[in-house]
């Protein structure tokens, strides 16, 4: 995504693809090559949309490994393709290519990481992807800027500047696809699918027990009740409530990664370059060297998150990064408004907040949606919700791509105001659907939304079952007073889960 971002201004690639040319074009060219730009890059997106929802089929039929084994390959392709485009159709069909092969990836990868991961360890585990999509997101501009130098004469083509820093992306998925050959199945899939002996040995593996231990025992016991009360497991379940509030709960996965993009990210992330050369009046080189440094943020933020998500939990993290967010975007607004002009503080203020938006953004969103997701989906029709949720990830990406080009020509700065309204608008939404699932087995954050009979309950019921949690553990009985959202399911088993 980075790398495609950080071309659109480069002149060979422009000479390359003229049709997506907003640089050296005015008028109502710009408005219709701005348009066409917004789309080839949503593309993209279409292709996410597609490979998230094949996880559907695709994710509990062939495994975790094997999907993400897939579409690395997949990916490998459509970087190619792309670097190797002298057309402008084959451009476009590279990126959906590409995110066919990414969409399906970043839809397994999350499940996978949660389902192979102790309850203390989870979301640290899997917001790790945080800092290793900034750290690509800066890999990728800084690749840009070395080749923006680069010019054509008789020994080197001037199209290398674009097409190097294209196909360097299948570097990335080649490793991958080594890798996870080397790694376990989750053991969740394996016993879901009957395969209980494997998944016992890969459960005593990651447990560091023995396969008889009465540890592995417990796990292997509680995933297959989880099997048991959750319903056929075919994808169409999620579309029905039940005890389980399945539709409930893949609602709640899809409204955390629709805030995820929402919240304005990928306007800053695919337009970098664009925003400082075009609206903050950088020259090329220095709009690129400043682009290609915010993301070096991300992995601060990511460490952040690292520290943090099993600390402090997943709702302060979506909480306080929403509310910080829309402070950022407000002040976007303000510094880079006309009444603003040339003033070079008002300049240094608007870098300051799209720094600033770039790590708060890693902390709250890069990997915690994914992981929110993956959690509160029952094992049976984890992959599908999964696929869906990611799927959403991917729609409202291609919505804020079409968008944004326009955004800013029709609107200038004000488009940031849209966002700042939106990230404003998250808080009571986290703050009153979203129930708290840090040190929680896959399996206990079942038992929440089985305690729950409404829309409102489950941050209630959690905060009910952490306080019996917290008795237990003291030694106390919990008392007899019951939340009206609460069952009179025994307490609370309180050994240590997969």
């Amino acid at each position: 995504m980075s790398v495609a971002g950080g071309l659109l201004t480069l002149d060979a690639f422009n000479d390359q693809f003229p049709r997506m040319d907003t640089i050296h074009t005015s008028g109502d060219l710009q408005q219709q090559n701005s348009q066409i730009q917004g789309t080839v890059i949503a593309l993209f997106t279409v292709g996410g949309i597609f490979g998230a929802l094949s996880c559907v089929y695709f994710g509990d039929r062939w495994g975790r490994r094997k999907v993400i084994f897939i579409t690395n390959f997949i990916t490998i392709i459509g970087a190619v393709l792309m670097a190797t485009s002298f057309q402008f159709a084959q451009f476009i069909v590279a990126r959906l290519v590409l995110g066919l092969g990414i969409g399906g990836y970043v839809a397994t990868v999350p499940v996978w990481q949660s389902e192979i991961s102790p309850s203390h360890m989870r979301g640290s585990n899997v917001v790790t992807d945080g800092i290793f999509v900034g750290s690509g997101v800066a890999l990728a501009l800084w690749i840009d800027l070395g080749f923006y130098f680069v010019k054509g004469n008789s020994v080197i083509d001037g199209s290398v500047s674009w097409r190097f820093p294209l196909v360097f992306q299948a570097i990335m998925p080649a490793t991958a696809m080594v890798f996870i050959t080397m790694l376990p199945e989750s053991p969740r899939w394996l016993i879901k699918t009957g395969n209980v002996a494997q998944g016992r040995k890969v459960l005593a593996a990651l447990l560091d027990a023995e396969e008889d231990s009465d540890i592995v025992d417990n796990n292997v016991r509680d995933i297959e009740e989880s099997l048991v009360h959750c319903g056929s497991g075919a994808w169409t379940d999620m579309f029905t409530n039940g005890e389980q509030r399945l539709f409930h709960r893949a609602y709640l996965a899809a409204t955390g990664q629709m805030f995820q993009q929402m919240c304005g990210i990928n306007v800053i992330t695919y337009y970098a370059t664009t925003i400082f050369e075009q609206y903050l009046g950088m020259n090329p080189v220095n709009s690129r060297i400043v682009a290609a440094a915010m993301p070096l943020t991300q992995p601060f933020g990511g460490y952040l998150a690292y520290y943090t998500i099993d600390r402090l939990g997943r709702r302060p993290l979506l909480l306080w990064s929403a509310g910080a967010l829309s402070v950022c975007m407000a002040g976007l607004a303000g510094t880079t408004s006309p009444a603003a002009g040339d003033n070079t503080g008002a300049l240094v203020m608007a870098v300051v907040f799209l720094y600033a938006f770039q790590f708060i953004s890693t902390v709250g969103y890069a990997g915690l949606t994914f992981l929110y997701a993956a959690e509160i989906a029952p094992l049976q029709i984890r992959a599908a919700v999964n696929a869906v949720s990611t799927a959403t990830v991917w729609s409202f990406n291609f919505l804020l791509a079409q968008l944004t080009p326009i955004g800013f020509a029709r609107i200038g700065n004000n488009f940031y105001i849209v966002f700042a309204v939106i990230n404003a608008l998250i808080v009571p939404s986290v703050y009153f659907f979203f129930p708290e699932t840090k040190e929680r087995s896959l399996e206990e954050i079942d038992e929440i939304f089985a305690r729950s009979k409404n829309i409102f309950d489950p941050p209630r019921v959690a905060r009910a079952m952490q306080r019996e949690r917290q008795m237990v553990y003291i030694g106390e009985p919990p008392s007899e007073a019951r939340d009206n959202t609460e069952s009179s399911d025994d307490a609370l088993k309180v050994e240590p889960k997969a």
